[in-house]
């Protein structure tokens, strides 16, 4: 009884230690997006296309591809699918329009 207690305290504190692991490398992956986000990475977006992506929704597409590009353009990402996920590229969500609305879709 005493051993199945202390195996499952054990299994219980390294799967602890797992989780903060990963949560640290996960922290520190995207504290280095973000410093990259200000520079031209090494590998360019293809801005036509994630625009498309990010602008297959909605009702008026060229206005989105139009806004979308200017913003792929200054960020070199766009966020996946068509609405949200901001946090994938804080570059992009942090542009805003001089009514301080977000400008890019």
């Amino acid at each position: 009884m005493a051993i199945s207690k202390t195996l499952i305290a054990s299994l219980l504190l390294s799967l602890l230690v797992l989780q903060l692991v990963h949560a640290l490398e996960s922290q520190s992956s995207s504290n280095q997006l973000s410093s990259n986000s200000g520079n031209v990475s090494e590998s360019k977006v293809d801005c036509d296309a994630a625009c498309g992506v990010r602008c297959s929704a909605t009702k008026r597409p060229n206005l989105c591809k139009r806004a979308c590009g200017s913003c792929c353009s200054k960020c070199n990402c766009v966020p996946p699918g068509t609405f949200g996920n901001y946090e994938s590229c804080p570059c992009y969500a942090s542009l805003t329009t001089k009514n301080q609305m977000h400008k890019c879709p």
